[in-house]
């Protein structure tokens, strides 16, 4: 190890531990009247934030919470949901995000994965815990969350209501510190084969990713997304990456605070609009049924940015949320990244480039952000020149990826191969350090011995008039071996069929952006793609569908 010059402290130094409960002083400081909203029911200030943290903090420790326990929370994105990603990682303990889309079967095993000891369930999924409750491997106690009259639920070892439980507390809670490197946070990601694996972040990990996020979003790119003045609505669930960790930056910064709960489009625009909420993040899919949602009818979004991160912003999207004055930007990560790993970006010789110039570079992936290393490799393992062209996994290093994956040291030893976390998804890196995605690695489609991008192929199909909503996949063949599919969602009173979306295409070809054979020489019209549990895209599901509609010549198809 290089010897540097280290010098010993004083001895009355204080060391000072990166804890969460950092980021709750200064919102406060900053801004005493701005407001914590949920939904049209509750408001109230920073203050009263950090009095019922303590309040939670308190209820917790006499139901018996100890450090190192997994507390688990089932809820709406609410008031609630952001005291306990504070109160319960502050007394030692890790908060369990469980994704409430999951099956039973999978909530079940991710809560015995995870060791909960407490749960605390939100009244509209009482019978689903009622359901798996007799499996329960950990568990000790419950509390409900409700919005109702009704304070009480039958649940096993229920300890009582939290509003009545956070009245009766005390409003004041010392705090301790403790290591940096204590985990904060679980979660589950599902993979396309066998059960969902566990990420976790440490205090250490979560308040440098919050001070990332500050920086990249307040400080960098031509368009300055997140100040002090802004106000702030989740449209990605707090189950999922902490809501992408962009509560824990809101409060740092004070900010003006609205929680919708469950995701109702209609109740979003209403929001929106009396709230006056100017930031959101959230996926394309989302994004689509608010735009098209009946309140957002002729609704002028002004002044509305928004990022776009889970899966790939297209061009047609982009242009239709700036029709409607929603400025958008991509970004980039995963689950196991906590997420943010770049944003987009428009340097000054993007800026002064021409507006089709820049439309590209907003939807890019982006520029890795503050303390993230980026890189790309061959199937062996060897780095490859970021020229914009020569395509490959992209690997990372930052200092809050997780470290490995709960209780699976195979798996974990597989993401982090090389010392380097691989993200599966292929992609190119450019000399401005631009991360172009070219797509996951199990999603790109070889015919012919030729590699193309479902992700292409969906931005180009997208910009079809007719078309709402694109996936592309591979399908077996027996002469080419895979043959590109797309599955499409056409607007109110339009159609489409294989022979026109191939007239659509054929400049794209002509122009050298796909080559002839990347036109799908079958389509399928449908109402509705199948989505994930987080609204991106379900392929795995998407190439189960087309099979079948195959098999039985489904009226869905459309063949050149």
């Amino acid at each position: 190890m290089l010897q540097t010059r280290v010098i010993a402290p004083a001895q009355g130094a204080y060391q000072f531990p990166l804890l969460i409960k950092r980021l709750l002083m200064s919102g406060s400081r900053y801004e005493k009247t701005r407001e914590i909203v949920y939904r049209d029911q509750l408001r109230y200030s920073y203050p009263t934030l950090n009095e019922r943290i303590a309040r939670l903090a308190n209820v917790l420790t006499e139901a018996g919470v100890k450090a190192g326990d997994t507390v688990a929370v089932m809820d709406w994105d609410s008031h609630r949901y952001l005291e306990c990603m504070f109160a319960i990682p502050m007394i030692g303990a890790v908060v369990h995000t469980i994704n409430v889309r999951l099956s039973p079967e999978q909530i079940l095993y991710t809560m015995n994965h995870a060791e909960d000891r407490f749960v605390l369930v939100n009244s509209d999924f009482v019978g689903l815990y009622q359901a798996i409750a007799g499996q329960l491997t950990t568990v000790q106690n419950t509390l409900l969350l409700t919005d109702g009259e009704e304070k009480t639920a039958e649940l096993p070892n229920l300890v009582g209501e939290y509003e009545q439980l956070l009245a009766a507390a005390s409003p004041h809670y010392d705090f301790p510190d403790f290591d940096e490197n204590s985990v904060a946070t679980t979660f589950y990601t599902t993979g396309t084969t066998g059960n969902p694996k566990g990420v976790y972040f440490t205090h250490r990990q979560l308040v440098l990713h919050t001070m990332g996020v500050a920086t990249v979003t307040g400080s960098i790119d031509s368009v300055r997304l997140l100040g002090t003045d802004d106000v702030y609505m989740p449209i990605t669930p707090m189950f999922h990456v902490h809501a992408w960790g962009i509560p824990y930056v809101a409060t740092m910064l004070g900010l003006k605070q609205v929680y919708p709960g469950r995701y109702e489009p209609d109740m979003l625009v209403r929001l929106w609009r009396e709230e006056k909420v100017s930031f959101s993040h959230c996926v394309p899919t989302i994004l689509q049924m608010l735009l098209h949602c009946k309140t957002a009818q002729n609704e002028d979004f002004g002044g509305w940015k928004i990022i776009i991160g889970g899966s790939a912003l297209n061009r047609a999207l982009y242009e239709a949320a700036k029709a409607r004055g929603i400025q958008l930007t991509a970004a980039y990560g995963m689950s196991e990244t906590c997420p943010l790993i770049s944003c987009a970006h428009l340097n000054e010789e993007l800026l002064a480039g021409s507006e089709d110039e820049r439309i590209t570079y907003r939807i890019k992936a982006g520029v890795p952000v503050p303390l993230v290393e980026a890189a790309i490799i061959d199937g062996d393992g060897n780095f490859l020149p970021a020229d914009g062209e020569s395509q490959g996994e992209l690997v990372l290093r930052a200092p809050w990826l997780t470290m490995g994956y709960f209780r699976e040291p195979e798996k974990s030893e597989e993401l982090w191969a090389g010392g380097w976390l691989h993200t599966g998804d292929v992609a190119t890196l450019d000399a401005m350090g631009v991360i172009d995605i070219r797509d996951r690695i199990k999603d790109v489609i070889k015919t012919g011995g030729e590699w193309i991008s479902s992700l292409d192929l969906e931005d180009l199909i997208s910009r079809h008039a007719a078309v709402r909503e694109v996936a592309v996949v591979g399908v077996a063949d027996p002469q080419w071996g895979e043959r590109p599919f797309a599955l499409l969602v056409v607007h109110e009173g339009a159609s489409i069929d294989a022979r026109v979306l191939k007239e659509h295409l054929k400049p794209f070809v002509e122009l050298g952006h796909i080559n002839k054979w990347a036109i799908p020489s079958q389509i399928a019209v449908v109402t509705e793609i199948p989505k994930t549990s987080v609204g991106k895209l379900d392929k795995k599901r998407i190439r189960v569908d087309i099979i079948e509609w195959q098999a039985s010549n489904s009226a869905f198809l459309s063949t050149l």
